[in-house]
């Protein structure tokens, strides 16, 4: 019986995130737009800036970092495993796994760099 609901489960928690974090971000939404009806209710003259949809921030020095510190972490971890797959291999041997998240990470870094480089230019 466990051996259904642990893979279940596991399969299940990247849609619960999902679900609650566009769940939370729909509350949101409402949130601002009864605001709004209030205000405008009220005879209030809402500024345009007030309408608009707020944009995320897309911060690639704060992206690349989070993404260099993962693969730094995986790296680490796989390396100091101890334990062995079936065929007897060491386990430390998939540290390799980790140069992707680092790699990705030190790209987003390389594009902020080049970003912030046309910016002082321009």
């Amino acid at each position: 019986m466990i051996e259904i609901f642990i893979p279940l489960i596991l399969m299940l928690a990247p849609v619960l995130i999902v679900w609650l974090v566009l769940g939370y971000r729909d509350r949101q939404t409402q949130a601002r737009y009864r605001t709004l009806l209030q205000l405008a209710d009220k005879g209030v003259e809402l500024p345009p800036q007030l309408l608009l949809e707020p944009q995320a921030v897309f911060d690639e020095r704060r992206r690349g970092m989070v993404l260099v510190g993962g693969g730094l972490g995986l790296i680490a971890m796989f390396l100091s495993l101890p334990g062995q797959l079936d065929s007897g291999e060491s386990l430390a041997r998939l540290w390799g796994i980790g140069l992707l998240p680092l790699m990705t990470g030190l790209g987003y870094l390389g594009s902020f760099y080049l970003n912030e480089r046309g910016r002082l230019r321009g």
